[in-house]
C-alpha cells in the first residue's frame, strides 16, 4: 500500500470539538494516515514532520498560499510555533495549531495519534461572506494539500 493509499478522507470526528478552541465552526475537514508509527512522534512532533520537514519548495508554496489568504503567521524560525503557527494546545497524543487571516477566516489544524493511526482536521470561523466566499473557492485545494502532506510526513514519521 502506498502512502496516498493509506491517507483517506474521513467524517470530522466528534471527539475533536473538545479539542477546537474556536467558539464556532464553520467549515471542518478530517483525514487519517494509517501507519505502524503513529506512537513515535507527540502530536506536536507530527505537525513539524508535516510542515517543517517538509522539501523547501513545499514549504514557500504553503507560505505563499497562505500569505494571499491573509494569514497572519508568527516567524517560521519561532521553536515555540510550527512553520509560524502558534500552538494552542498541545499533549502527547494531540495538538492545536493556530492562525487568523486578514480575511475574517480563523483555523485551527486539529492533529490527534491513535494506535496505528494519525488523524487531522482543518477546523475554520468564517467571520464574514468575504472569508466564506474565499474559502469555499479555496478548500478544495486546501484538502489535496493536507492529502499531500500527511502522506508525505508519514513517509518520513
Amino acid at each position: 500500500m502506498t502512502h496516498h493509499e493509506a491517507v483517506r478522507e474521513v467524517a470530522f470526528p466528534p471527539s475533536f470539538r473538545t479539542l477546537t478552541t474556536l467558539p464556532r465552526v464553520d467549515y471542518t475537514d478530517a483525514f487519517v494516515l494509517t501507519t505502524p508509527s503513529s506512537a513515535e512522534r507527540t502530536g506536536v512532533e507530527w505537525a513539524r514532520a508535516m510542515l517543517e520537514e517538509a522539501p523547501a519548495e513545499t514549504r514557500r508554496m504553503l507560505r505563499r498560499g497562505w500569505f494571499a489568504l491573509g494569514v497572519r503567521l508568527g516567524s517560521p524560525d519561532d521553536h515555540r510555533r510550527v512553520l509560524g503557527w502558534e500552538v494552542r494546545r498541545s499533549s502527547p497524543d494531540h495538538a492545536v495549531l493556530a492562525a487568523d487571516s486578514l480575511l475574517g477566516m480563523e483555523a485551527e489544524v486539529l492533529l490527534e495519534r491513535r494506535p496505528g493511526a494519525l488523524l487531522i482536521a482543518t477546523v475554520m470561523k468564517l467571520n464574514n461572506p468575504l472569508a466564506r466566499l474565499v474559502w469555499t473557492a479555496f478548500s478544495p485545494q486546501h484538502r489535496r494539500v493536507v492529502r499531500h502532506l500527511l502522506a508525505a510526513g508519514g513517509r518520513r514519521g
